[in-house]
């Protein structure tokens, strides 16, 4: 009987967040080594809490990642991977493996588990949504020089028509972090900042980043350090003393863009937690970080 009183406690818990965010259009950046487990369980898990954002009236957006398959592709493909500062370094040919992977493996996959799950959901390949620039990284050994990344692209338009369309049909859209340039070809993208682009298009009420960390880390070595609230003007201060640092730069520096834009609150929970989106959105104390103006 008490397990009984629990679980309906925690659904009194989750009432009042249910009630506020009813309509309300969630972007949610789907990415992290949980999407490779060997475990169907974790491999699931977000797309039930998607299924679950469906039924209570949320909108939910999905961006998805996959960088790691892509590396197991460009390795069978012969093809070595290089990052500086977080960012693939990309040639034509990795160019089109990552969109290959990205729109048509992983992609579909989501789809389909969400689906069956009982969910509804239509994937959208980026380049049809995503419009993007070519990416000049700021060169931390030579201040002033930028450095050539290849085919990797900065989205900085989004077609949110097809979107918003399939979200009034009562569809969520799953949509792969690759874009077209002006140039007309395909460049692979940073999903975060693909994300954060998307949420500030449609006027999303919040952004969920998901990866396998527990949040940002005060000390990347201790997986307890993680920094449960933070406001954008203390990131300046967080960046010169390291603590965000590499892969976790572009990830912060889109919260803030999009905070700064109109999002109400950017978070960054564990996908190998079991349903850290709704821990973190439907619960008073939340899971992993939170960033807020």
């Amino acid at each position: 009987m008490q397990d009984l009183i629990a679980k309906a406690d925690m659904l009194l818990e989750a009432l009042p967040y249910i009630q506020k965010f009813s309509g309300a259009t969630f972007v949610v950046k789907y990415g992290g080594s949980f999407m490779d487990s060997p475990d169907e369980k974790v491999r699931t898990s977000v797309a039930r809490d998607i299924v679950f954002l469906e039924a209570v009236e949320i909108n939910p957006v999905i961006v998805h990642g996959g960088g790691k398959a892509i590396t197991r592709a460009m390795e069978k493909a012969g093809l070595a991977a290089k990052f500086i500062q977080g960012q693939r370094v990309t040639d034509e040919a990795t160019a089109r493996i990552a969109d290959e992977v990205l729109s048509r493996e992983i992609n579909p996959e989501i789809v389909k588990a969400i689906n069956l799950l009982g969910g509804n959901t239509v994937g959208f390949a980026g380049p049809d949504v995503f419009k993007c620039t070519k990416l000049l990284l700021e060169d931390v050994t030579d201040p002033g020089k930028k450095i050539d990344m290849g085919y990797v692209g900065e989205v900085v338009e989004v077609d949110v028509a097809p979107i918003k369309e399939s979200i009034w049909c009562g569809f969520t859209p799953v949509i792969s972090p690759t874009a077209r340039g002006v140039d007309g070809k395909v460049y692979n993208c940073n999903a975060d900042v693909a994300a954060a682009q998307l949420a500030i298009a449609l006027k999303a009420q919040r952004l969920v980043f998901m990866s396998d960390v527990p949040g940002l880390l005060r000390d990347p070595n201790n997986p307890e350090s993680v920094i449960p609230h933070l406001k954008i003007s203390e990131v300046a201060a967080l960046k010169k003393s390291g603590v965000i640092d590499k892969g976790m730069i572009p990830k912060v520096d889109s919260a803030v863009a999009a905070i700064q834009a109109g999002v109400e609150k950017v978070s960054f929970v564990d996908g190998r937690v079991p349903h850290a989106v709704l821990l973190e959105i439907f619960t008073d104390e939340g899971v992993g970080t939170e960033i807020v103006l």
